[in-house]
């Protein structure tokens, strides 16, 4: 199981359970800094919780579906959504998931700035998980519910359709 925090959550959400070998997804708020279960996002990033078959998705290749819908170097932003809660992020509690991240990310940031002549450096936090509550059932699955929210998400409509055909 890993969080993925990549903006708003609506289109992470959805565009992660269309992914072969993602099992399950719940939308929800990750590593805040209040213990309350109410509506708040006092330091939490909004995520998605993503449990999935390491025989189907390795960690790896999944981080890697996981870059083409965020900008890695935007901080507190993705599209339109601007603040703390909207940052990017890699969460869990399997430390092995957490080296796989870095070295993974580390990898990639090699691979663009090389490529792009830069020394920009990705904005992703990769933390253990410290905390994690679920968005209420109105924010669950909220693309596949509405449809015509898709023109508030970030994520390019061809990406959110790139697994879903195949799902």
């Amino acid at each position: 199981m890993i969080y993925f925090a990549g903006g708003c959550l609506w289109g992470v959400q959805e565009f992660l359970k269309h992914i072969p070998g993602v099992l399950n997804t719940q939308a929800g708020r990750a590593n805040g800094s209040t213990t309350s279960t109410k509506t708040t996002y006092d330091g939490y990033a909004e995520c998605v919780k993503t449990t999935f078959d390491p025989n189907i998705i390795s960690i790896k290749d999944l981080i890697h579906c996981f870059l083409e819908i965020i900008d890695p170097y935007s901080i507190n932003q993705q599209g339109n959504d601007i603040g703390q809660k909207y940052r990017t992020g890699i969460y869990s509690n399997n430390q092995n998931d957490l080296l796989n991240a870095k070295n993974c990310i580390q990898k990639i940031e090699q691979k663009l700035n090389h490529k792009n002549k830069t020394l920009k450096k990705v904005a992703i936090e990769i933390l253990p998980l410290t905390n994690f509550i679920p968005s209420d059932a109105e924010h669950q699955d909220r693309l596949t519910l509405h449809p015509k929210d898709y023109t508030y998400c970030h994520i390019p409509l061809k990406l959110l359709h790139k697994y879903k055909k195949n799902s």
